[in-house]
């Protein structure tokens, strides 16, 4: 287990009605994190702990989580399912979502895109249940092919994928008054030209090369660079982040998109 790191403070806006009249405090570790992982990659070039800021997402896979002693071992920002296709959401969405923000921990939503479901259905389902929170991250479009699904093989066409996703992000934009976030994965960011999508942060997944190699030519925000992390105060495998900028830019980055 990797010894537990310096932490520093730093303020952000906090959650508050209206101007902001207080603040919330969150820690971001003094030096660079460097977390476990059950099935390591020998990383050549730039290496994911280059990067300052360092995050998590979870669903409910991930079980309980100890959000302190995550915050505490580095974990600066967290990315938690809300809701899948229409119908579903995440079991431990509303626990999760209020013990990140006992702990300090920034934090979005996201949802699982379902290619078998109108895109206006899931923005709805998304909102009914993910809070339009003062000091939440932005939202986040999860668009992978549901390659596990047992109710939807469909695959559209990438011009269908891409209007139905504009009109996805477009309903969140104007509910939750800033932009959502798209996270990918190569084939399927591939497969439906993604970079047509503009005007988004992108958020890429790349287990195995820096995603200026993977994704040539995209700008990204956030990199998830590994799924099998290993993360004190969570029990087996995590996903795990890095943020695309210093510590003062994620400050930055935070209280720009404070709601």
């Amino acid at each position: 287990m990797h010894r537990l790191l310096a932490i520093a403070m730093v303020a952000v806006l906090g959650a508050c009605a209206g101007p902001p009249s207080s603040e919330t405090s969150f820690r971001v570790a003094a030096t660079n994190p460097r977390f476990g992982d059950t099935d390591p990659f020998d990383w050549t070039g730039i290496k994911p702990w280059r990067y300052a800021v360092h995050g998590i997402d979870v669903a409910k896979y991930q079980g309980e989580i100890d959000w302190r002693r995550a915050k505490a071992a580095g974990v600066a920002f967290a990315f938690i399912k809300a809701t899948e296709g229409g119908d579903r959401l995440d079991e431990r969405f509303r626990q999760n979502w209020a013990a990140a923000r006992r702990a300090g921990v920034p934090r979005g939503a996201y949802h699982f895109y379902y290619f078998c479901r109108p895109a206006i259905e899931q923005a709805r389902w998304f909102i009914d249940h993910a809070p339009r929170e003062k000091g939440a991250l932005p939202p986040v479009l999860d668009a992978e092919w549901n390659h596990k699904s047992p109710t939807c093989k469909l695959r559209p066409d990438p011009k269908v994928v891409r209007r139905e996703f504009s009109v996805f992000l477009k309903r969140l934009s104007r509910h939750y008054g800033q932009k959502p976030i798209i996270y990918t994965t190569v084939d399927f960011y591939t497969d439906n030209e993604l970079w047509r999508l503009k005007g988004h942060e992108f958020w890429l997944r790349s287990v195995a090369g820096h995603p200026s190699k993977v994704y040539p030519n995209q700008d990204w925000t956030f990199w998830q660079y590994t799924g099998t992390g290993v993360v004190p105060g969570i029990d087996g495998n995590t996903d795990i982040n890095a943020f695309s900028g210093s510590r003062a830019e994620w400050r930055d980055w935070i209280a720009e998109r404070a709601l």
